[in-house]
């Protein structure tokens, strides 16, 4: 019997979780996949927004500040790969103009630190690859870039750290009241808790849906692709650069990565299945069409992948951070669109709010573990390396070239709290594989450390989701082909 079960562990799952493990609480969080952060929370655009873009007045305006704070001292106590390199919001035309004015009101209206107007001298002086038809932009020197999966991971981790049960494979297909209780069925194992949290994200509306007498909001999905290009690429602007928002969002983005590369996108198309990542040329063109009006010096010939994340957008304007009329103590987050993943850490405490005025006992724990330490061997001194290879051998042997990693890093994430068993895991959790060269090189190798770590046959690794069989058997066997 847990106290509160979270279901979804995206970012604001685990953010949740995260939150809730300072309190003596028994938690409990279930995950369909096999891996946490696997669904829109890998794929988006990893922006810290400033917060002069949603409505003033609504809970989107409130949570976006309040989490651009949180992320900052969050990223700095759990080692995550975060940057505050600032924003802008490029004007090119007199509308344009009027809009970056109301977007500076917002933004002042909605508490965004040190957000001001530049002229189209002051812009090409900070930005010099700009687009010389820029008249002016938007400032927001809060702005920020981070690795959303390493967010969630590491805020997940420390909740399980500090007591929290985690469940992968675990798709909630039946939830059922007893009065005071839901008890969650998933397959053949069923978990019973006195309060619910409805983090599930693309499916949030159908997890509702199975306990709520009537449905309550509906999710539409919709899709962004991007290019991921080369650190060759990764100078070309310090700063995230948008383009004036639209009714569809905040518009192509070109912004450099906290690894050091360039991200190019979205672009925004309803679809009508939340599982389509799919990527398409004319996409891809638009993406690339819009960008360089922004920065016209982008080589796409440096991509080194291109990927689409699905948005949890609904028929709201706002988030939906509420309890369920017709189903006590079951709290819905969902509709979390753009900014989201900023916006998470903030959430979480609303989320918290909404569950003590529910019943549940907030009592802080005595002892939280607040911080976690992380090796990034790339980062390290020549001294501080040569230190640690003398203490473990393996981070002396590099399995990734294109970033550095080391085996010492690859073995210390497979025995992490939340063990990762496939290759695309390891990639979030230590970027092996996210290079030039997309695991090319180093992806056998991370496949035979984590059969060797885990105990098990080289067949059973998977590259991702369940069924994504890398080997299937031998083509050889004693010198004779099969």
């Amino acid at each position: 019997m847990y106290d509160v079960a979270i279901i979804g562990c995206g970012v604001i799952g685990a953010a949740t979780a995260y939150e809730l493990s300072r309190y003596d609480l028994k938690i409990a969080v279930l995950e369909k996949e096999n891996d946490i952060a696997d669904g829109t929370t890998k794929a988006n655009s990893a922006i810290v927004h400033a917060g002069y873009d949603p409505e003033p007045g609504t809970a989107m305006a409130r949570l976006n500040v309040l989490g651009n704070a949180m992320i900052e001292d969050i990223a700095k106590k759990l080692n995550v790969h975060y940057q505050k390199c600032g924003s802008l919001v490029l004007a090119f035309n007199e509308d344009d103009l009027h809009m970056i004015y109301r977007l500076y009101r917002q933004g002042v209206i909605n508490g965004v630190p040190g957000v001001r107007i530049l002229n189209a001298r002051e812009t090409l002086d900070m930005e010099p690859n700009l687009s010389t038809e820029v008249m002016g932009a938007l400032y927001a020197p809060s702005g920020a870039i981070v690795s959303p999966w390493e967010l969630c991971i590491a805020m997940a981790d420390t909740a399980k750290r500090n007591g929290v049960d985690f469940f992968l494979n675990s798709k909630v297909d039946r939830i059922e009241r007893t009065g005071t209780s839901y008890r969650l069925h998933c397959g053949d194992k069923v978990y019973e808790a006195a309060r619910v949290v409805n983090a599930a994200g693309l499916h949030s509306d159908d997890v509702h849906n199975l306990v709520a007498d009537v449905p309550e909001f509906k999710i539409i999905p919709s899709k962004g692709q991007y290019y991921l290009l080369d650190k060759s690429q990764g100078s070309l602007v310090s700063k995230v650069i948008f383009q004036c928002p639209s009714k569809v969002g905040k518009g192509v983005l070109v912004s450099p990565t906290v690894h050091g590369n360039l991200i190019v996108g979205p672009d925004a198309v309803e679809i009508d299945s939340d599982d389509d990542v799919s990527t398409t040329q004319q996409g891809l063109d638009f993406v690339r069409e819009t960008a360089v009006k922004s920065v016209p010096g982008i080589n796409f010939r440096d991509s080194i992948r291109n990927f689409a994340g699905v948005r949890a957008q609904s028929e709201r304007s706002d988030f939906i951070i509420e309890e369920s009329t017709s189903a006590k103590g079951f709290i819905n987050l969902a509709g979390i669109k753009s900014p989201g993943l900023t916006s998470a850490p903030a959430i979480a405490l609303d989320c918290i709010k909404l569950l003590e005025k529910t019943g549940v006992y907030l009592k802080k724990k005595e002892h939280f573990i607040e911080e976690r330490q992380k090796v990034n061997f790339k980062s390290l001194s020549p001294e501080e390396k040569a230190a640690l290879i003398e203490k473990n051998p393996l981070y002396g042997r590099v399995i990734c070239r294109c970033e550095t990693i080391t085996e010492g890093e690859i073995v210390d994430a497979i025995h992490s709290p939340i063990t990762p068993r496939t290759v695309d895991a390891i990639k979030k959790r230590c970027n092996a594989g996210m290079g030039r060269c997309q695991g090319g090189f180093c992806g056998p190798r991370v496949q035979e450390i984590l059969a060797r770590e885990l105990g098990i046959p080289l067949e059973e690794v998977l590259l991702n989701k369940e069924g994504t069989y890398i080997l299937t058997g031998e083509t050889k066997k004693g010198g004779v082909q099969q």
